[in-house]
């Protein structure tokens, strides 16, 4: 069986803490900022942790 290739966009887009934990930054916070509210774009800082099935296709396509 031929091993699996990572998918690319998910590997730039997505991080795996020391503890296993996927981590993905917040989407909307790229252009367009104008006209966004400060608290708007403050709540968009950071990373928010994936759990669940979504974690679990995340890691699949990140080959762990």
């Amino acid at each position: 069986m031929p091993k699996l290739k990572t998918h690319s966009g998910t590997k730039d887009r997505v991080r795996v803490s020391k503890n296993g934990k996927i981590r993905i930054g917040h989407p909307n916070k790229n252009h367009f900022l104008a006209k966004k509210s400060n608290s708007r774009k403050r709540s968009l800082r950071g990373l928010s942790t994936k759990s669940g099935s979504i974690a679990k296709t995340l890691k699949l396509k990140l080959g762990i």
